[in-house]
């Protein structure tokens, strides 16, 4: 332990700076947590990326790169192919245009047919991220959105866990927190409802592996009806091993389980907290991101006027 009360690590690099947790200890494979051939893949990454003039400042951070790095097991080959098919992607999806002027406004709407939010955080300090699939209302959903807004609104919601709900989380926990909880309820989910939105569903699942990967901290599928194992025979094979290794799947008694990572008063009372938002948790978007300096940040990346350094913060 080092004076100021920061544990030291037996690592090749050095651990990020702002961290005030006495406690914290990075998990293998992130910065402060390297091993030597970790380091070394990391510094050759970068510099490929750099020699070819295709390092992005403002979003290749030594964390990002890291991510890709574990996402394919620290082969610079693969993690660098990754990354560039990202970024072309990034291109030809609109990434930039989605983030500066996209408006989901019909976002109440679709709240009520297929309710998707983040809200509040884990004892972990990850943003907690909930999808209510059994809601699902197909021909009303597709009433009022088409499944191309709900890929960019995924996307943008994706952009602003990276740049804002990510840094906010780690500024009021006092240690880097890089992924979220989630929890996929499938009460009442119908099998024929789930067919018919699978293809949004597999298209955002290929979007968190392959565009936002190694996000994902902890998975919670409840009130799994006996059905799901065919629901699960679907998605399975869409999902990298990695993956499938954080999901925990849970029938009608999961509210133990839930409120040993989450605060009761962090956690909606329908999932067994007692959370009660003003608006309804699902629009309340309730969390440390909405501070005003996450509010300024999240206005100068709409902007285009935030700096690299602004967005790690």
């Amino acid at each position: 332990m080092s004076s100021s009360g920061i544990p030291t690590q037996a690592s090749a690099s050095a651990l990020p700076e702002g961290i005030t947790d006495p406690n914290y200890k990075p998990l293998p494979g992130r910065l402060g947590n390297l091993t030597i051939p970790q380091q070394h893949a990391l510094e050759k990454l970068k510099k490929e990326l750099q020699e070819e003039g295709v390092f992005v400042e403002e979003r290749m951070d030594d964390a990002t790169l890291l991510r890709f790095l574990r996402a394919r097991k620290f082969d610079v080959a693969l993690a660098k192919k990754m990354l560039l098919e990202c970024e072309k992607w990034r291109k030809d999806f609109g990434v930039d245009d989605i983030v500066k002027n996209f408006d989901f406004h019909e976002k109440e709407q679709v709240d009520r047919y297929y309710p998707q939010f983040y809200h509040k955080m884990d004892k972990d300090g990850r943003p907690v991220y909930i999808e209510r699939l059994g809601r699902l209302d197909f021909n009303a959903l597709y009433a009022c959105t088409t499944q191309d807004r709900l890929l960019k609104r995924l996307v943008y919601e994706y952009e602003k866990f990276i740049t804002s709900r990510l840094p906010a989380c780690s500024a009021a926990v006092g240690h880097p927190v890089e992924t979220s909880c989630t929890i996929l309820d499938l009460k009442n989910v119908s099998l024929t409802n789930f067919y018919r939105v699978k293809d949004y569903v597999m298209a955002a699942s290929s979007i968190g592996q392959d565009r936002y990967p190694e996000c994902m901290g902890k998975f919670y599928i409840i009130n799994a009806p006996w059905l799901f194992n065919g629901v699960w025979t679907i998605i399975k094979p869409w999902l990298d091993e990695v993956t499938v290794s954080k999901i925990d799947i849970i029938g009608a008694n999961y509210k133990d389980k839930l409120l040993a990572q989450i605060t009761q008063e962090n956690l909606p009372k329908e999932f067994g907290g007692t959370c009660q938002c003003e608006k309804g948790c699902s629009l309340s978007d309730a969390g440390p991101w909405n501070e005003p300096k996450w509010q300024k940040l999240e206005a100068e990346i709409s902007n285009g006027t935030a700096n690299g350094s602004a967005v790690s913060a």
